[in-house]
């Protein structure tokens, strides 16, 4: 085990953050880049499939339009989580624990601590509600949660399990609350949608 800030963090996490940066600094320029950017380019373009499949739900029943309705619910209270925890755990960042060169321009400032992840979170999050809004963008958001995860290892700012908590705390997250919120939320529809016809049925019927 490894001290990290008030956190004793497992060593073979250590070994694998340091294989992953050694070999980050070593790659090309351009990967360089392209992972750099992919940091925070993949989660807004997650934040897209998210919207565009909630627009898809939109045009379905109650049940499909209370998923879309409350689908960003999950992400908010994920990435809460994720920042309570850091809280709790105070893991400090490995760029500054570990002496290795990194990708990052600068390691966050102590006191923004590592663990777990906000980015995987709301990667894992955001993957997991799409797919459950639509499978064929879902299965297109997992692969690129997971390399907006791997890339916060890339570019030197995490520790693998920080990552892999991450994703895995959105991913739960989401799984639970997505239809937990959605159950009230389409009965609430449902009854709004009957009100309308039940005061046509009287009107009809008043003598």
């Amino acid at each position: 085990m490894v001290q990290a800030g008030n956190t004793d963090v497992p060593e073979i996490s250590v070994e694998w953050y340091r294989d992953v940066v050694d070999v980050a600094v070593d790659s090309p320029q351009p990967v360089q880049w392209f992972v750099g950017h992919a940091t925070e380019g993949v989660i807004l373009l997650l934040g897209v499939l998210l919207l565009v499949s909630a627009l898809g739900r939109l045009r379905g029943g109650p049940h499909d339009r209370a998923l879309a309705l409350v689908a960003p619910i999950p992400t908010v209270l994920a990435y809460g989580c994720s920042e309570w925890l850091k809280t709790v755990v105070d893991e400090e960042r490995p760029c500054r624990t570990v002496a290795r060169a990194i990708v990052a321009g600068h390691c966050p400032p102590t006191g923004d601590w590592s663990f777990p992840s906000n980015h995987a979170t709301l990667a894992g999050a955001l993957a997991v509600t799409t797919l459950l809004l639509s499978r064929r963008l879902g299965l297109l958001a997992l692969p690129l949660a997971a390399l907006a995860a791997f890339s916060r290892v890339f570019v030197g700012v995490h520790y693998p399990h920080d990552v892999a908590a991450g994703v895995l705390l959105g991913g739960l997250v989401a799984a639970l609350v997505t239809p937990l919120l959605a159950r009230p939320a389409a009965e609430a529809l449902r009854r709004r949608a009957d009100r309308p016809l039940a005061h046509a049925v009287n009107g009809r019927t008043r003598p």
